[in-house]
């Protein structure tokens, strides 16, 4: 496994280049970058532009972004429409494309090969409409990423729309052959168990989020800070690749952590789960 970071451990922050050299310091070259304007403004394109020439000089590709959760500066709290591909009401779901295509459009200055998607906002009870909405809002919105050399994933996320078995009835039903999923372990954890959200989406799995709660809430924790049980976890994803052999685990710690001892501790883990992987094959 190749192992990365989610600067959404920043998210309250403007990124920068310090913040992506802390991030190579520790090791990690696999980046997400967690698309809130706060923290990337993706409609500033002196934003964008002053970012590229740091993946440049480092020879890093970005792998993928984050699509936005809210359409302003302060995770909703100014009034920002919240974002999702799934609204029934028709402005509103253009609304959110056009945010989402605001980000998208960055892989025109900083190139990145997937965008994050969620299926319906937190807590979204399951509507068949929906489905049609969402199926209507993710055509239109792979053609956009195509042109700009991006695919999507979903992501298991906790709500009625995105339950692994919910996830798989969706692609079958819509017969998005090409959009893969992004498995995410603490969302997986709070539903009906990891492993067994891993058995049903196996197949079509592109990267994996990881992150530890005690499946009570989505706190993001560093793996082994909560109770999910990630020796299964180590065993389950070993072997597993993309089709281009890779298959990178991104971790997704939530912003407001103490962000100076998260690096070091996710060293610590990465560790931990080389060393399982280790004894497995041994």
């Amino acid at each position: 496994m190749e192992y990365g970071v989610s600067t959404r451990l920043f998210a309250d922050r403007r990124l920068g280049s310090h913040i992506l050299d802390s991030i190579l310091a520790a090791g990690f070259r696999e980046l997400e970058v967690f698309a809130a304007r706060q923290h990337l403004n993706y409609c500033d394109t002196n934003h964008v532009r002053d970012l590229a020439p740091w993946f440049e000089d480092h020879g890093i590709a970005l792998y993928s972004v984050h699509a936005p959760l809210f359409a302003d500066e302060d995770w909703g709290r100014l009034g920002g429409l919240p974002v999702s591909v799934a609204y029934r009401e028709r402005r509103l779901r253009i609304e959110s494309m056009d945010e989402i295509k605001r980000a998208l459009e960055i892989a025109e200055r900083l190139p990145f090969r997937y965008l994050i998607l969620h299926l319906g906002l937190p807590e979204e009870s399951y509507d068949l409409r929906k489905f049609d909405a969402a199926f209507t809002s993710i055509e239109h919105l792979k053609i956009f990423a195509k042109e700009r050399g991006v695919q999507l994933l979903i992501e298991n996320t906790p709500n009625e729309l995105s339950t692994p078995e919910r996830l798989t009835e969706f692609l079958n039903y819509t017969r998005l052959d090409d959009v893969k999923i992004c498995f995410d372990t603490g969302h997986a954890h709070l539903g009906g168990g990891v492993r067994e959200a891993f058995r049903a989406l196996k197949g079509r799995i592109a990267c994996a989020h990881l992150h530890d709660n005690h499946r009570h809430q989505d706190e993001h924790l560093v793996p082994y800070e909560g109770d999910i049980n990630w020796d299964e976890v180590v065993r389950d994803f070993r072997g597993l690749s993309t089709a281009d052999g890779r298959f990178p685990v991104l971790f997704e710690i939530k912003a407001g952590k103490p962000e100076a001892s998260v690096l070091p501790r996710l060293q610590q883990v990465v560790e931990r789960i080389n060393s399982v992987a280790a004894r497995e094959e041994g």
